[in-house]
């Protein structure tokens, strides 16, 4: 039974931790204003934007993996009970992934993918464990 809930920790843990990257994604446009006439809704439209863009533009979608994953990961350890900091580890590595991933499909400035995979995932992922450990009483 004891793997049931570790799994249901993780599989929540990357649903709320998606729901959040997704929200502040979709966000930053509206509090970061983009150049204009720049599309970002395709990887040609990237591409293309990329000149444009200045370091400000990639805090948004930085904050989207860190949160996500500090959030996913919080959710995972504070649910799992036991394997705390593995459920944490997990969510961040499906992330990291993730991560990966997208840093092979949107095209994006080295630096960025460099900064966004060493400093969003792992380290948030530790951040949400220690978070949700339980708290010892001062008396």
């Amino acid at each position: 039974m004891a793997w049931l809930k570790l799994l249901f920790a993780v599989l929540l843990g990357l649903i709320v931790g998606s729901l959040v990257n997704m929200a502040l994604i979709t966000v930053s446009g509206h509090i970061i204003a983009l150049p204009p006439g720049v599309d970002m809704t395709t990887a040609e439209g990237i591409s293309a934007a990329l000149p444009q863009l200045e370091v400000r533009h990639f805090i948004f979608p930085f904050l989207a993996h860190a949160v996500g994953t500090l959030l996913g990961a919080f959710i995972a350890a504070k649910i799992a009970v036991q394997h705390r900091l593995f459920s944490a580890l997990i969510v961040g590595s499906c992330f990291f992934i993730g991560g990966i991933l997208a840093a092979k499909m949107i095209p994006a400035p080295t630096w960025f993918i460099v900064v966004d995979l060493i400093g969003a995932y792992f380290p948030f992922a530790w951040v949400g464990y220690l978070l949700a450990r339980p708290r010892k009483s001062l008396g």
